[in-house]
C-alpha cells in the first residue's frame, strides 16, 4: 500500500544509539547535544564520546527528527515528533509494509489477533482508531 503523496514522510526506524538519543531529547526537550551525553552517560557504564552523540544528532537531524538552531558556540536541538507521533508513525509504517509485502494475508493476521483480544479491549481499540 504506497503512501498518499499528501501525507508527511514517515519517520525512519532508529538505530539502538539513535533511539537511546531520542529518548533524552524527548525527555529534556530543548537541550545541547552535551546534556544529552551527560544523560547518557549518567546512566551507563558505557561511556558516550562527545564527538559519537554530536554525530548521532547530525544524522537525526538530517533524518527530520530533530530541529536545530544555534545558541551561542553550541547548538541545541528539539524533537520534529512527540515521542508518541514518533511511534504512531511508525506504527502506520510497519503496517503499511506488511500490507504491501503480504496483502490479504496480513489482514487476515490482524483479524485472527484481534479476535483472541478481550472484548473491552476491542472496544477500546475500536474507539482509538475512530479517533475518540
Amino acid at each position: 500500500m504506497a503512501q498518499p503523496e499528501h501525507d508527511p514522510p514517515q519517520p525512519p526506524q532508529l538505530h539502538e544509539l539513535e533511539q537511546e538519543v531520542m529518548e533524552e531529547v524527548w525527555r529534556l526537550g530543548d537541550t545541547p547535544g552535551r546534556a544529552v551525553l551527560d544523560a547518557l552517560n549518567a546512566r551507563s557504564d558505557r561511556l558516550r564520546a562527545y564527538t559519537t552523540i554530536m554525530t548521532i544528532l547530525t544524522r537525526l537531524h538530517d533524518k527530520g527528527l530533530l530541529r536545530r538552531r544555534r545558541q551561542g558556540k553550541g547548538d541545541v536541538y528539539s524533537a520534529t515528533f512527540t515521542r508518541e507521533e514518533y511511534a504512531d508513525a511508525r506504527a502506520a509504517a510497519q503496517v503499511d509494509a506488511l500490507v504491501d509485502e503480504w496483502g490479504e494475508l496480513a489482514f487476515v493476521h490482524f483479524a485472527k489477533q484481534m479476535a483472541t483480544l478481550d472484548p473491552r479491549r476491542r472496544e477500546q481499540l475500536a474507539r482509538l482508531a475512530r479517533g475518540a
